[in-house]
């Protein structure tokens, strides 16, 4: 008979909380554990997870009390990725024009070396210009 009563009790007590589980102040309803761990995943930085995790539950509990909150804390979360991939974007964007620029660095220093020795090489040719230009007009007053 004890056993009856314990397995009687057991058997109220379940359906107790099953029916308390579809209450929307019952703190352990589904909606509320994916809640739960939307909100975690968010605090946790895993935001892709928790963008997931926020779609499902407007998915599954589009009309629970707390859909409005969800659906400020997905767009913040969204805003938060969006802004996370363009900024490795830009990252990647700007490892690309740095490796541009030091190319061109080099590329204007081997130009200014090739100056260099270009306009050592025409100073050599005016000067040996100049020394024709004497050695001939000396020539022309000897004849």
């Amino acid at each position: 008979m004890r056993a009856l009563t314990r397995a009687l009790v057991v058997v109220l007590l379940a359906a107790a909380l099953g029916g308390c589980a579809t209450w929307s102040w019952w703190p352990f309803r589904p909606a509320a554990m994916l809640l739960i761990r939307a909100d975690r995943a968010a605090d946790e930085l895993r935001f892709r997870q928790a963008l997931a995790l926020y779609d499902e539950f407007l998915a599954r509990y589009p009309d629970d009390a707390e859909a409005a909150r969800v659906l400020e804390s997905r767009d913040t979360v969204a805003a938060i990725v969006t802004t996370r991939e363009e900024l490795i974007r830009l990252r990647s964007q700007l490892r690309a024009r740095e490796s541009e620029v030091t190319k061109l660095r080099e590329e204007v220093a081997r130009l200014r070396q090739e100056v260099s020795s270009r306009q050592a090489e025409t100073d050599k040719l005016r000067a040996d210009l100049e020394r024709l230009k004497q050695m001939d007009l000396r020539l022309e007053r000897v004849r």
